[in-house]
């Protein structure tokens, strides 16, 4: 399973980055909701660890995740998944990277098809995986962002680029908006330069960068901050509310709010 390995690849990509943070480093706001970069590697691990529990066991997974959303109920989610992981800094991220590299590495031998639970509906063993990639790439770029580096991205974005397209009906349903008959066409650049193709030719089209699309996809960019070609009224309303993750519905970030600040680590 292709996607086992690149989710141990971004993994490792973010924690490049993470090496060399130490000490006050770790309590570094970012961009994102204001969670610290503690705040990042205790929701990256502790989903991480649910994963892994739904394959392994999963009775005990449907109890944990009943005693985290109970907490949450009172306390909020990002209390709940700070109460539920310890350990913080050197420790926490030595940890995360143990994890990733267990699953990742033992992941990759599985049925893709294999049925696992999940907070929500029960899903496959690769869009499981497929989404803690999404999650590791999504949450990295505030890491990347906070920090003052650029992410060298590679082809396996794809797969968030598929997650962004699969879940074009999801992004209106959750907005309570109709679902349009025909999703735009799609003519996207990878970052090795040649072209991935989606949907139909129409007069709705999103032309432009992978990388940018999965980044307006997973809510880490506006599309007014992006390069992308975006042409017809349902082209353009699918940017303004694309959210290729699970839960409620989420705003994008507003236009300006994320971006490579000129950074607190050296590249």
């Amino acid at each position: 399973m292709q996607q086992a390995t690149d989710f141990l690849e971004e993994s490792d990509a973010l924690h490049a980055v993470l090496a060399n943070v130490t000490g006050d480093q770790w309590e570094t706001v970012t961009q994102f909701k204001r969670w610290t970069l503690n705040d990042v590697l205790v929701h990256l691990h502790y989903w991480n660890q649910m994963a892994d529990l739904s394959l392994q066991d999963p009775d005990a997974f449907t109890a944990r995740i009943a005693a985290l959303f109970a907490k949450a109920k009172s306390e909020g989610l990002r209390s709940a998944e700070n109460t539920a992981i310890s350990l913080r800094g050197g420790e926490l991220r030595d940890a995360w990277r143990g994890l990733y590299t267990d699953i990742g590495t033992r992941w990759v031998d599985l049925d893709p098809k294999h049925r696992v639970k999940w907070a929500g509906p029960d899903m496959s063993v690769r869009s499981s995986i497929t989404a803690r990639q999404m999650e590791t790439w999504a949450h990295g770029q505030e890491v990347f962002d906070i920090l003052g580096l650029e992410r060298v991205e590679q082809d396996r974005v794809k797969n968030i680029v598929v997650l962004g397209v699969n879940t074009f009906g999801w992004a209106y349903q959750v907005n309570d908006k109709p679902v349009p008959e025909a999703m735009p066409r799609l003519e996207l650049t990878a970052p090795s330069g040649v072209s991935w193709e989606f949907g139909d030719p129409g007069e709705n089209s999103i032309t432009g960068s992978a990388v940018e699309f999965a980044q307006v996809s997973a809510q880490t960019r506006n599309i007014a901050d992006t390069s992308l070609k975006v042409e017809g009224p349902i082209a353009r309303e699918w940017m303004s509310i694309a959210q290729c993750f699970a839960g409620g519905c989420e705003k994008p970030p507003a236009p300006g709010s994320r971006y490579r600040t000129e950074g607190t680590a050296e590249d």
